[in-house]
């Protein structure tokens, strides 16, 4: 028996429906470089090694100050921070700056990269630049919740927190749908999230992101080192796992000096957040932004920085955990 015209034409669609879809993952595929030693002699900044990869980091100011550890968000890595720490080491603060796990110029080690990966990260990477706590932590959007867990995993190790539109609601599973279905998020990841989405939504963090052409363009770097892809996709999956608002009400019951910076016009985290996170952690020092987004040590450091030094001075003054 012959088989049908129709069977025949059915099959030859999928198999170009499958050829097309292969093809597309392979064009679409930017993670050309991998991260090794002779890449990182090319890269600005510092690198130790951990136990779970090389950490790219950024240390300054004055040795015998106590450090201030600033804490990167999500996506975007250290250069997020850029005008912070130079105010900061200017007004001789030590300062450590680094890229997450996945991100920037940091390995992406394959793990889940959840809280307990990060706290792990940050409590690996302190000793082995030799700095002894207590610290300062400023934690910026998820670095919020990573600095809230540290603090909580190591007490004795953390002086004061600072948080930047730090994100406080969990992530429902139905808003990460369908990235968290195996093989299906991998390839969402890298025919469109990835090469598409990612950079395009970065200036969405700015209140005016006119003021800021090349954001886009500085994002996409990272994203030719193997590996990134299956970094951030494994945070978004960790996402709804992730009870932030748990981790700031832990920190309430420390008495540790906080202070909560939140640009006016953040589109990320809502005023509302912002009020759950003042009621979880009793005499917190609440500072709003005006004509900021979610970044505003970034796109308002004149406002934001004297914040920081004064909070920090405050410190040294004599106020302790």
């Amino acid at each position: 028996m012959k088989p049908r015209r129709s069977w025949i034409l059915f099959s030859l669609g999928i198999v170009l429906i499958l050829l097309g879809l292969l093809i597309a993952y392979r064009l679409s595929d930017q993670e050309k470089i991998t991260l090794d030693d002779s890449v990182r002699a090319t890269l600005p900044g510092q690198f130790v090694k951990l136990p779970l990869g090389v950490v790219h980091y950024e240390l300054g100011g004055p040795e015998d100050a106590p450090t201030v550890v600033l804490v990167h968000g999500f996506s975007v890595p250290y250069y997020i921070w850029d005008p912070t720490y130079a105010a900061l080491t200017q007004a001789g603060v030590r300062v450590l700056r680094y890229d997450l796990y996945g991100r920037g110029f940091s390995d992406r080690p394959v793990e889940n990269y959840n809280l307990d990966l990060f706290d792990r990260q940050l409590e690996e990477l302190l000793p082995a630049l030799h700095i002894q706590g207590p610290v300062d932590l400023v934690g910026l959007s998820m670095g919020g919740p990573i600095v809230a867990r540290y603090a909580n995993m190591h007490p004795d190790q953390v002086r004061s927190l600072i948080l930047i539109d730090p994100e406080v609601a969990p992530v429902p599973v139905r808003e990460i749908f369908p990235l968290n279905l195996p093989l299906v998020g991998e390839y969402l990841m890298t025919v469109y999230l990835a090469p598409v989405e990612l950079p395009k939504m970065q200036p969405d963090d700015f209140y005016q992101p006119g003021r800021f052409p090349l954001w886009e363009a500085l994002f996409r770097v990272q994203e030719q080192y193997k590996g990134f892809r299956q970094a951030i996709l494994s945070t978004i999956r960790a996402e709804p796992g992730m009870d932030s608002l748990a981790e700031f009400r832990a920190v309430g019951k420390k008495n540790l000096p906080t202070l909560l910076i939140w640009g006016r016009e953040d589109k990320t985290i809502s005023s509302a957040d912002m009020q759950l996170l003042v009621q979880a952690i009793p005499g917190i020092d609440y500072q709003i932004i005006e004509n900021a987004g979610h970044i505003p040590q970034y796109e308002r450091p004149e406002v934001v920085n004297p914040l920081l030094i004064d909070f920090l001075r405050g410190l040294k003054v004599g106020t302790t955990p």
